[in-house]
């Protein structure tokens, strides 16, 4: 395998969107965001509309991340295009900037960090609509991520039923008690160093070189997840728990709660009924016990009657990172669905 960029078979367009809903958000992150819209082989060649598959990352991911390069191993864009130049179905891949300060948005709502959900839903949909020649309807459109975009891709199609019809989830935040409750006695322990404040630790995370102290990680994602789910109405981000004792806040985890998958199915059993088609898979081995939350999110859809014929579900020998190599295969399973059930 050779270690530089490919030729290929499809092409990638790199715009640059002007969103009205990021602007003047919390943070003060950019509202002029990347966005990267693949086009498969044959496109510029036709008059033919295609469904599109929109592709959203994991916590601390950004957009330029999609062309990272490893040892041994093809980026994405370049599995991705292998997918369509090997003959599945071809569909349009837009990949979406949610990026922030905190390292990332849950692709949610929230005062704490901007509007990023509607931003997606509400501005980078319809754009890509009004660019390409998109089948514009949700049994023509499905989103997948990995982590927190896999959450994101569990959560969306909940929420706005009219707009995304099928999903892929690897690894997806979900079933908190497992996902989230055990990082919380690790940050209790790591803000002892710092007076037990996180805006403290925060303030000196700025101040250097990121991810050069033990506890930045838990630290980054605890604060990051609480702005995204527990922010007060000024922005503040809330913790889940007492900083000094652990303790949880019941009203604050509460809140946290309420965005877990497992816990929303029950409540948009209609949306989900809707989907045509559901792709779940998680490393047998995953750190952040995204097994057990893959196996509680198939559950969920069997009890609110998703078909099984609907569903692909697997665990593999693997822990949370790592697996890029998976997702050309829900890429595929996707776009072979979204073609025969169009």
């Amino acid at each position: 395998m050779l270690p530089w960029e490919g030729e290929l078979a499809g092409r990638l367009d790199r715009h640059t969107v002007e969103s009205e809903l990021l602007r003047g958000n919390p943070l003060g992150d950019p509202h002029q965001r990347p966005l990267w819209v693949y086009v498969p082989p044959g496109y510029d060649s036709s008059d033919e509309r295609y469904p599109t598959v929109y592709v959203i990352q994991g916590y601390t991911g950004h957009l330029g991340m999609w062309a990272n390069r490893t040892p041994f191993r093809q980026p994405f864009i370049e599995t991705a295009d292998a997918v369509f130049a090997g003959g599945a179905p071809a569909c349009v891949v837009v990949y979406v900037d949610a990026w922030t300060t905190y390292g990332g948005s849950q692709f949610v709502d929230s005062p704490g960090t901007g509007r990023y959900h509607s931003y997606l839903c509400d501005e980078i949909v319809p754009w890509v609509d009004a660019h390409y020649r998109t089948i514009p309807a949700a049994a023509s459109r499905a989103i997948s991520g990995k982590s927190s975009g896999g959450f994101g891709a569990m959560i969306t199609p909940m929420l706005r039923p009219d707009l995304f019809g099928a999903l892929a989830t690897h690894a997806g935040d979900t079933l908190y008690e497992y996902c989230y409750l055990p990082d919380f006695a690790k940050a209790v322990r790591f803000l002892r160093a710092y007076d037990h404040d996180i805006r403290s630790w925060w303030a000196d995370f700025q101040g250097r070189p990121a991810f050069t102290k033990p506890e930045d990680a838990t630290l980054l994602s605890t604060l990051g997840v609480a702005a995204c789910f527990s922010a007060l109405d000024d922005g503040t981000p809330e913790l889940p728990f007492d900083p000094v004792t652990g303790v949880l806040r019941p009203g604050v985890w509460q809140r946290w709660l309420d965005w877990d998958p497992v816990r929303m199915a029950a409540t948009h059993a209609d949306a989900l009924r809707s989907l045509r088609a559901v792709w779940i898979d998680a490393g047998r081995s995953d750190e952040y016990h995204l097994d057990l939350g893959a196996e509680a999110f198939r559950a969920e859809l069997a009890a609110v009657g998703v078909p099984d014929e609907r569903i692909h579900f697997e665990l593999f020998d693997a822990g949370h990172g790592g697996i890029d190599y998976r997702y050309p295969l829900s890429l595929a399973w996707l776009a072979d669905r979204l073609t025969r059930l169009s």
